[in-house]
C-alpha cells in the first residue's frame, strides 16, 4: 500500500515543500491549512501532477477544541479519499514566529507561541495516535534557535525548546508501538516566515551566509528533502533525536 503522510500547515513554506518532496518519493499527502484555501488547492494540484493523491483540510492547530471534530472528519476522508483507516507519517510543521525582546514580549505573544508550537502539536499528536500505523514515524519541527541565541527570538525559541523535550518523551512512550519520533530543526530559511526577512533582506541574507559553514541561507527545498530523508525506511533506527538542517550555522 502507498504510504500516507499527514502534514500540518502545508499550504506554503516548509510544509508545502515537504509535501512536494514526499510526493516525489511516491507518498500520498493529507495536509492542513490555516486560512488560504486557494494556496492549499494549488498544493493539492501540484501533488496530483506528481502522480500522488492529496487532500487539504482547514484547521487552526491552536484550536485544541477543534481536534475531536477534526478526528471524526479525518476518519471519513481517509476511507473516502485514500481507501484506508490509518496513516504512516505525521509531520507537525504548522507554526509562526514573533520578533520581540524578552523585555517587551507580551503575555498574549508568549501564549500564542506556546499554543501553536507546543500545545497544538502535543494534543494533535495525542488525537491522531489511534490513526498512526504501528511502525510509523512522527517528525516535529523545531528551530536552530533552540540551540543558538539571537536577540528578539526568545519566546519562539522557548516554545521550540519545549518541542525538542516533547519529542524525546514521545519517542520513549510510543516505542511500544515501534513508532519513531524525531525533531528536525531548520536554520534560517528563505521563505515568507517573519515577513520574508531572511529571503528579502539583503543585509540579513549576507549575515546568515557569513555564519553558515556552507556559505548561504537555506532554501525551503533543503528542508523538504530533509523531511523526505527522515520519513523513509532508511531512517528506521533513528528515534528520539534532534537533527539540525542549518547548513552549519554557528558551528
Amino acid at each position: 500500500m502507498t504510504k500516507l503522510a499527514i502534514i500540518t500547515g502545508a499550504s506554503r513554506g516548509l510544509g508545502k515543500n515537504s509535501a512536494l518532496a514526499l510526493a516525489d518519493k511516491g507518498i500520498n499527502v493529507l495536509f492542513t491549512y490555516h486560512q488560504n484555501k486557494t494556496a492549499a488547492e494549488d498544493v493539492v494540484d501540484a501533488i496530483q501532477q506528481k502522480g500522488q493523491k492529496a487532500f487539504a483540510i482547514q484547521l487552526d492547530t491552536r484550536d485544541v477544541g477543534a481536534f475531536e471534530a477534526f478526528s471524526s472528519q479525518l476518519g471519513v476522508i481517509l476511507e473516502r479519499e485514500f481507501g484506508r483507516s490509518d496513516v504512516d507519517y505525521l509531520l507537525n510543521n504548522a507554526g509562526t514566529g514573533v520578533h520581540a525582546s524578552l523585555e517587551s514580549t507580551t503575555y498574549d505573544e508568549l501564549e500564542d507561541m506556546l499554543a501553536i508550537h507546543v500545545k497544538g502539536p502535543f494534543f494533535l499528536t495525542q488525537t491522531l495516535l489511534p490513526f498512526m500505523k504501528n511502525g510509523g514515524h512522527i517528525v516535529n519541527i523545531s528551530s536552530g534557535l533552540a540551540r543558538f541565541s539571537l536577540p528578539g527570538s526568545g519566546a519562539y525559541a522557548m516554545a521550540k525548546g519545549a518541542v525538542e523535550v516533547m519529542t524525546r518523551y514521545m519517542a520513549k512512550e510510543f516505542a511500544s508501538r515501534q513508532i519513531r519520533v524525531n525533531t528536525l530543526a531548520p536554520g534560517a530559511i528563505a521563505t515568507d516566515f517573519r515577513g520574508g526577512n531572511v529571503r528579502d533582506n539583503q543585509q540579513m541574507n549576507q549575515m546568515v551566509s557569513s555564519i553558515t559553514a556552507l556559505g548561504r541561507v537555506g532554501e525551503a527545498d533543503d528542508i523538504g528533502n530533509a523531511v523526505a530523508m527522515l520519513l523513509s525506511e532508511n531512517s528506521g533506527w533513528i528515534t528520539g533525536q534532534r537533527i539540525e538542517a542549518s547548513g552549519g550555522m554557528f558551528l
